[in-house]
């Protein structure tokens, strides 16, 4: 135990705090007293908890909302599911221009998908995998079945457990965009990132979150040494989208605040 005690006097300014230990991911205490002649103000950095809006998607993880406007006329409930699924096979038929990198996609996605052209998560794991051992800069064992269910709960738009090729396409455009974050922040092409850099990579994807939610994605997805793999790194950004959209959906009145029963709380989780 050892306790370092200053005192400082100091002229009216802005001023910031940094605690530190000697080595790094070591928690300490510290206690901090400011004697001003006049009210001050002092507040916590990064306490602001919030994402870039996306584009808007349905979620799965949207689906305990929909409970709160379910009517009781259950044959109508019926149609409007057929209905939903209907559209979402047309929206899959429908064509547009493709690249050679969509092409590529396609070709993989229907050798692996089949007929029905829907792929559920260890299909997509082998889909993802193939597509990412091409990307020879980045350094991976390609990804765990875990992180594709989260991958098809994010992207899963009629709880059917499989996405369609339109729904793979507009995960993949996160995963690229995500993977970019990734490599700018492996500098030494390990594979893997440290705690630190994945404060500023998560800032730099979108997210704003405070020092607690920092300390809860260490604890989570950091290995031993507290560096995280690219897996970990996608699976945490897919966590992170789907609750942000989730709470937004529920978030009618936009003031931060959701009110949930048990049922609609236990689909939010289980599923995302």
């Amino acid at each position: 135990m050892r306790e370092i005690s200053e005192r400082f006097r100091l002229p009216p300014s802005e001023y910031v705090v940094i605690p530190s230990t000697y080595e790094p991911h070591q928690e300490g205490e510290f206690i901090l007293r400011v004697f001003s002649e006049k009210r001050s103000l002092s507040e916590e950095v990064e306490n602001m908890i919030e994402a870039d809006r996306p584009s808007p998607i349905i979620f799965v993880s949207d689906r305990a909302n929909s409970n709160k406007e379910l009517t009781t006329d259950e044959d109508a409930g019926k149609d409007g599911d057929k209905t939903h699924r209907d559209e979402k096979k047309r929206h899959s038929a429908k064509a547009r221009e493709e690249n050679e990198e969509e092409k590529q996609f396609r070709n993989i996605f229907q050798q692996i998908a089949g007929d029905d052209m829907e792929i559920n998560a260890e299909e997509l794991r082998n889909v993802l995998n193939n597509v990412v051992k091409k990307h020879k800069d980045l350094k991976t064992e390609g990804f765990e079945l875990e992180s594709c269910r989260s991958m098809i709960a994010l992207m899963d738009t009629d709880g059917s457990g499989k996405i369609n090729f339109d729904e793979f396409r507009h995960l993949w455009d996160k995963i690229k965009s995500w993977q970019k974050v990734f490599k700018r922040y492996d500098t030494d092409h390990s594979g893997t990132i440290n705690s630190y850099e994945m404060r500023n990579a998560v800032k730099d994807a979108g997210f704003r979150l405070n020092n607690q939610l920092y300390d809860i994605i260490t604890m989570r997805y950091a290995d031993k040494n507290m560096n995280i793999d690219f897996d970990s790194f996608i699976c945490c950004f897919v966590r992170l989208d789907a609750m942000f959209r989730a709470f937004h959906a529920f978030d009618k009145d936009g003031d931060g605040i959701i009110k949930l029963n048990v049922l609609e709380w236990l689909q939010l989780t289980m599923y995302a």
